[in-house]
């Protein structure tokens, strides 16, 4: 069994994870030191080494579920696509982002970068040319990326005030976006 697997290492993981959340809902992530989140989650600062290089990478995993999410709020629908009615796994997404705005403003720069940009971008393209080669739907890989970067720019520039709308609005206006991406014809 890896350490990945191991049921102690998951539940010591989720312990660091839960107490950076905690930590980041009472100040900013640059304020957080790794003594006081290796006291809250109740481990040694060794162990914190031993999952995790740094704090950041430890923020980057507790906030991997926005990434879950956000690629499957993106592909909540079947059938065709209606521009006026985005899937509510969409409108949930950004609805519930607010308890720890901070922390994801903290990791996803404006335009998307950062490292939770990163692995969005990631995985967002992986799931979308997927799809589209499943599909059978053309230019896979181009409208894929096209996908990944419009979606994970918008979400960094919504959540740092560059877009101002509400979780209902943006949700609308980027499933618009996203359509039009996918229905971009053959190049």
């Amino acid at each position: 069994m890896s350490a990945a697997q191991d049921p102690r290492a998951e539940r010591t993981r989720a312990r660091l994870r839960q107490a950076l959340l905690e930590e980041c809902a009472e100040r900013p992530l640059a304020e957080v030191g790794v003594a006081a989140l290796v006291r809250r989650a109740g481990v040694g600062r060794a162990t914190f080494y031993v999952h995790y290089a740094d704090l950041e990478a430890l923020a980057v995993d507790a906030c991997a579920d926005i990434v879950r999410e956000a690629v499957d709020a993106l592909h909540a629908w079947r059938g065709v696509a209606d521009p006026d009615a985005p899937p509510s796994a969409l409108t949930e997404f950004f609805a519930e982002l607010a308890p720890h705005t901070a922390l994801y403003r903290a990791l996803l720069a404006p335009g998307g970068g950062g490292p939770l940009g990163l692995v969005l971008t990631r995985d967002l393209r992986e799931r979308s040319r997927a799809e589209r080669a499943l599909a059978g739907a053309p230019e896979p890989e181009l409208v894929a990326a096209a996908v990944a970067g419009t979606f994970t720019a918008v979400l960094g520039d919504w959540l740092h005030g560059r877009i101002e709308a509400t979780p209902e609005r943006i949700a609308h206006q980027v499933w618009r976006l996203l359509i039009s991406l996918h229905r971009t014809p053959r190049l």
